[in-house]
């Protein structure tokens, strides 16, 4: 028998798949700039950079939405993480995560309407909604009104630091995007969480 419970409203579902659609695109074009082959370009230069800036742009009004969405309705509180006994949970999702679902093991923290995240998810989505997230988003809004850049920083070109930190931060980004599609196939189906994202329904 399958248990139905509803879990996402419209408009968190709506602002992930374009959150999600922004950074693949500001990956795309992001490597398309940095890495690439010039005579082999993932994108062309010119072109990356125009579709880069208005991802970016987009991406800044998407967490806006984020932010001001989530104090409205008040579920901010789903991402913070909530002690005590936090590094237990984290230690037992940890150990769920890497031996005990391919052992049919149960979950040991599922989402509830109340409690989306488990304790791990919780750390790592304040982690990086409200860290890593913000500072991309501001040094990428510098790069694109770079008069806004102070001259020098710590002894350095002002536009340095600014790049080592959007480049740091947005490889954290990409590295997180790849592990939340390997982590999404763990639910009770393969399919289950990222049905859950289109309908906002929770089966299991």
């Amino acid at each position: 028998m399958t248990n139905r419970v509803f879990m996402l409203p419209l408009w968190i579902r709506l602002w992930h798949w374009s959150n999600a659609l922004a950074i693949i695109v500001l990956a795309v074009t992001g490597v398309s700039l940095h890495f690439s082959n010039p005579e082999l370009p993932l994108v062309e230069f010119s072109l990356a950079a125009r579709i880069h800036n208005v991802a970016g742009v987009c991406l800044a009004g998407l967490y806006v939405v984020f932010v001001v969405g989530n104090i409205v309705t008040g579920n901010w509180w789903q991402y913070v993480p909530k002690p005590p006994g936090i590094i237990g949970r984290c230690l037992t999702q940890m150990q769920y995560y890497g031996s005990g679902i391919f052992k049919g093991e149960k979950e040991p923290f599922p989402p509830t309407p109340e409690v989306n995240f488990n304790a791990l998810q919780a750390v790592t989505y304040w982690s990086i909604m409200y860290l890593v997230l913000p500072v991309v988003i501001a040094t990428g809004l510098i790069f694109l009104y770079p008069q806004f850049a102070p001259d020098r920083l710590f002894g350095l070109d002002g536009l340095l630091p600014i790049a080592m930190l959007h480049y740091l931060g947005a490889a954290v980004i990409v590295l997180f995007a790849v592990s939340h599609i390997y982590l999404g196939t763990m639910g009770p189906k393969v399919s289950s969480l990222f049905k859950m994202m289109i309908t906002g329904w929770y089966e299991h």
